[in-house]
C-alpha cells in the first residue's frame, strides 16, 4: 500500500489562480486524498468478496438463478452491510471534499475574482455569450455534489465553482492526475503523438471544457494550433480562461457555446474535435445532436476523439458494471448509467462517422512518475473515477462528407 500512496497535497504545482489553502485545509485535502485511495484500493476489494461470499448466494437462494443485469446486482449489493458502509464512505469523502474546497474559495473570493478579471481583461482568451442557455442536463442536479454545479456561483460573474473544482480535484482523484490535475489532457497529447506522429492540426475544438484541465495541455502540446475550449457554463470558463492565462498559454480561447449548436463555426472548420469525460454528462436527446454537430464542423481527414470510461458490454462482469454505475446513483451523475450502456460506435456511426473509420484505444493519465503513482487498475481500480480510459475515435472520410 505504501508504494501506492499519493504525494502530499502540497505537491500540487501552484499557479496564480489556484486558491491558497491554509494549513488545516491542506491537511483535510491530504486526508481525503489518502482516504479515496484507501476506499478504492484496500476497501474496494471487499465488494467482490461480499458479492461472491454473501450477496450472490443469497440472490440465488431467493431467485433460483444468477442476476441478469447490473440493476439486479445493485439492488442486491445495497442490502449488504459492507457495501453500504463502503458506499457511504465514498459519498462522504466527496461531500467533505466539496465543503473543504468551498470554504477555502469563499474566504478569498474577492481576491480570486479580482485576479480573474485582471487576467481575462488583458489576455483576450475569454469569450462569453450570456444568451447561451444552460441545458437541463447541467442544471437538474449539482453535478459531482458541487454546490451550484459548474454553472452557478455566489454572485454575478464570480469564479466560485471553477476555483472549487480546481483546488479539490487532486483529492477527488487520489492524486492520479498529476501536479496540475491535467493528466487527462497530457494523456491525449501523448496518445496522438505516439499513434499519429504526422498529425499537425491547426484548429482544435474541445467540447465541454469546464476549466480547461484537458484543453490546456492540448494547446501546450500543439503550440501551432488554435484551440477552442467551449462550454455552456460561463462560471467555469471565467476561471478556466484566467487559469490558462496565468500559465502563460496563449493559443486557446474559452468560448461560451453549446455543443448542440455549433452554428458559429462553418462546415469542415476543425482538424480535431475532442471531448474528455464529457459524454456521460449528456442526456439521451442531446448526445446525438452534439455528435452530429461535431461531424459537421470536422474537416474530411480530421480526427474526433472521445475519452470516456469503458462502455458496458456482455464481456464486462455485472459486478463491475454495477460498481462503475456507483456515480450514477451516489454522485449526482444522472446520465452516467444510460450513456455507458450505449454502443458508442453505433452512436458515432449514426452521426455520420463510418464504422470502418472508427477505433477504440486505451488511454492512461500522464503524471510525474517521480512524485505520482499511476492510477490504480485491476483489482485496485476505483471504478468510475480511475484515470484509465477508453478513447473512442474516428477519422472523417471524404466519402462521409459527400453523403452529408
Amino acid at each position: 500500500m505504501t508504494s501506492d500512496l499519493p504525494p502530499p497535497y502540497t505537491a500540487l504545482t501552484r499557479h496564480p489562480m489556484m486558491a491558497v489553502t491554509s494549513h488545516d485545509e491542506a491537511a483535510r485535502f491530504n486526508f481525503l486524498t489518502l482516504m479515496n485511495r484507501y476506499i478504492s484500493g484496500t476497501l474496494g476489494k471487499g465488494n467482490a468478496l461480499a458479492y461472491e461470499s454473501r450477496v450472490l448466494p443469497a440472490f440465488k437462494a431467493v431467485h433460483g438463478r444468477e442476476p441478469e443485469n447490473r440493476e439486479e446486482v445493485r439492488v442486491a449489493m445495497n442490502q449488504d452491510t459492507f457495501h453500504r458502509m463502503w458506499s457511504a464512505l465514498k459519498r462522504n469523502t466527496m461531500e467533505m471534499r466539496q465543503h473543504n474546497g468551498r470554504q477555502c474559495v469563499l474566504r478569498q473570493l474577492d481576491q480570486l475574482d479580482a485576479m480573474a478579471r485582471q487576467f481575462n481583461e488583458h489576455s483576450g482568451l475569454l469569450h462569453l455569450d450570456p444568451s447561451v442557455e444552460q441545458p437541463i442536463y447541467n442544471t437538474c442536479v449539482d453535478i459531482h455534489c458541487q454546490p451550484g454545479g459548474y454553472h452557478g456561483g455566489e454572485r454575478p460573474d464570480d469564479v466560485t465553482v471553477g476555483a472549487n473544482y480546481d483546488v479539490g480535484l487532486f483529492a477527488t482523484t487520489g492524486g492520479a492526475l498529476g501536479s496540475l490535475n491535467d493528466g487527462g489532457g497530457q494523456a491525449v497529447v501523448a496518445h496522438i503523438k505516439a499513434n499519429m506522429p504526422d498529425f499537425a492540426p491547426k484548429r482544435i475544438l474541445d467540447i465541454g471544457a469546464t476549466v480547461g484541465h484537458n484543453a490546456v495541455p492540448i494547446a501546450q502540446g500543439f503550440p501551432d494550433a488554435e484551440v477552442y475550449a467551449i462550454d455552456t457554463a460561463g462560471a467555469s470558463l471565467r476561471y478556466g480562461a484566467a487559469r490558462a492565462a496565468s500559465l502563460g498559454v496563449k493559443n486557446i480561447k474559452f468560448v461560451q457555446c453549446s455543443g448542440e449548436d455549433l452554428s458559429r463555426y462553418p462546415d469542415n472548420y476543425f482538424d480535431w474535435v475532442q471531448t474528455t469525460m464529457f459524454l456521460h454528462e449528456l442526456s439521451a436527446d442531446s448526445m446525438p445532436r452534439i455528435l452530429a454537430e461535431a461531424h459537421r464542423v470536422l474537416r474530411p481527414g480530421g480526427l474526433i476523439l472521445h475519452v470516456e470510461q469503458p462502455q458496458y458490454s456482455d464481456k464486462m462482469p455485472l459486478l463491475e458494471q454495477m460498481l462503475r454505475d456507483w456515480d450514477a446513483y451516489n454522485n449526482n451523475e444522472p446520465f452516467w448509467s444510460a450513456m455507458h450502456g450505449l454502443d458508442l460506435i453505433e452512436e458515432m456511426e449514426k452521426a455520420g462517422f463510418a464504422r470502418d473509420a472508427q477505433f477504440v484505444a486505451g488511454v492512461r493519465a500522464v503524471a510525474d512518475s517521480k512524485l505520482f503513482p499511476p492510477s490504480p487498475d485491476g483489482a485496485q481500480e476505483d471504478y468510475g473515477r480511475a484515470a484509465i480510459w477508453n478513447a473512442y475515435g474516428a477519422i472523417k472520410t471524404v466519402a462521409e462528407e459527400k453523403v452529408a
